[in-house]
C-alpha cells in the first residue's frame, strides 16, 4: 500500500525504544513529535544496533523541503559516524532533521550554528559512551584480577554433561530439567543418542 505524502514542507516525526524499553517511552516521543506539529508520525521499538525498519521508511518518505524530527540524537543514531550518514542522506534529499532535547535546546541542521552544535554535542555523547565502555572494561579487569568475576551464569550447553549424568542416574528429564534449572528442550538436547530420555 503506498502512503500519499502530504504537501511540501511538512514535520515529519520519528520515534524510537529499544526492544528492552517500556510502552511508556514510545508514547512520551508520540506526544512529544505531535506537538511539535508533526504531521506524520513512524514509531518502533527496535535495537539501536539492528534493523529499524520504520527508520528506513521515514527516510524514504520524506520530501525535500519537508523537516525529520526526533526527540533526541540517541533515538535516530548510534553512533556520531552514523548520525552523520542520516544528516548527509537527508541533504540529499533536501530535508532538514530538527533534534527536539539536545542539551535542552532545539537543533535544526537548515541552519549553520544547528549543524555545528549537533556535531559538538554528538561528538560529547559518543566521548560519554565510549568512557563508560572503558569503565565497564576496567571493572571486569579488576574484578576478574580480585577473583570476583563470575562472569556470565552457566548456559543450557555447558550443563549438558551433567544432564547426561542425571539420566545415568535414572532420573527423567523433567526431574533434570528442574534440578539443573533448564529447559525440557535443553535436556533432549544434551542426551540426543544417548537413549534414555523418557518421561
Amino acid at each position: 500500500m503506498t502512503t500519499t505524502h502530504p504537501s511540501i514542507g511538512h514535520l515529519i516525526g520519528y520515534g524510537r525504544t529499544s526492544t528492552t524499553e517500556q510502552e511508556a517511552g514510545l508514547e512520551a516521543q508520540r506526544r512529544d513529535l505531535l506537538a511539535t506539529g508533526c504531521v506524520k508520525l513512524f514509531l518502533e521499538q527496535a535495537s539501536s544496533v539492528g534493523k529499524r525498519p520504520e527508520l528506513e521508511r521515514a527516510m524514504e518518505y520524506v520530501r525535500e523541503g519537508d523537516t525529520l524530527v526526533v526527540t533526541k540524537i540517541d533515538r535516530l543514531a548510534r553512533s556520531t559516524i552514523n548520525l552523520w550518514d542520516v544528516v548527509r542522506a537527508l541533504d540529499e534529499k533536501g530535508v532538514s532533521l530538527r533534534v527536539l532535547n539536545l542539551g535542552g535546546e532545539t537543533v535544526d541542521t537548515k541552519s549553520a550554528t544547528g549543524r555545528l552544535i549537533l556535531n559538538i554535542f554528538s561528538g560529547f555523547a559518543q566521548f560519554e559512551r565510549e568512557m563508560m565502555l572503558e569503565r565497564q572494561r576496567e571493572g571486569i579487569a579488576k574484578a576478574k584480577a580480585e577473583g570476583k568475576y563470575l562472569g556470565r551464569k552457566p548456559t543450557a550447553r555447558l550443563k549438558a554433561d551433567d544432564a547426561r549424568k542425571l539420566n545415568a542416574e535414572g532420573k527423567t528429564p523433567t526431574e533434570i530439567a528442574k534440578a539443573l534449572g533448564i529447559g525440557r528442550g535443553s535436556v533432549y538436547r544434551a542426551l540426543e543418542g544417548v537413549g534414555k530420555a523418557e518421561g
